[in-house]
């Protein structure tokens, strides 16, 4: 299996932290998404959707999306079980992580697609341009006050996959 990475951006290092608290050692192909590579012809066609991660099977299949690569890793090595036991955990879990993503990390990345120099003109992921929205700036912000997110941050954080 092969990582398409990029080690500054997050959505990727949500997939190398998954793998290293799995103890799955994937071998990375750095995209440099500094320079636009991902708009470049040979990535899409990697991915036509120009973003990273994409876990390349040994087949030469693509699976092209976070929680579509986790869930890959964790029937592929069941042990220790991140996702879930049972139908009902697993299910909680793919729930919260929706939420998370809708709820959180969507504002976030709107926060940083829209502010981000080096994507002026690619505000939305993906091989179309789009202009930046400064309104989506303020609606990403997360306020100091939010101290239970503080507290699983720093948690997080402090486990050793989060070097990753």
């Amino acid at each position: 299996m092969k990582l398409y990475d990029c080690k500054t951006a997050p959505s990727p290092r949500r997939v190398r932290i998954f793998a290293a608290e799995k103890n799955i050692q994937l071998e990375t192909t750095q995209v440099d998404l500094a320079s636009g590579e991902q708009f470049g012809a040979a990535f899409s066609e990697i991915n036509p959707d120009c973003a990273v991660p994409v876990l390349e099977l040994d087949d030469g299949t693509r699976i092209t999306e976070v929680l579509a690569i986790c869930q890959y890793l964790e029937e592929i090595q069941p042990e220790p079980a991140l996702i879930g036991r049972t139908p009902e955990t697993r299910a909680m879990a793919m729930m919260w992580a929706i939420k998370g993503e809708q709820q959180g990390f969507v504002a976030i990345q709107n926060a940083f697609r829209n502010s981000a120099k080096g994507l002026k003109g690619h505000a939305l992921t993906g091989p179309v341009s789009f202009e930046q929205i400064p309104e989506l700036v303020e609606r990403g912000r997360i306020p100091d006050s939010a101290a239970n997110l503080q507290r699983w941050h720093e948690a997080v954080s402090a486990r050793p996959s989060a070097k990753a």
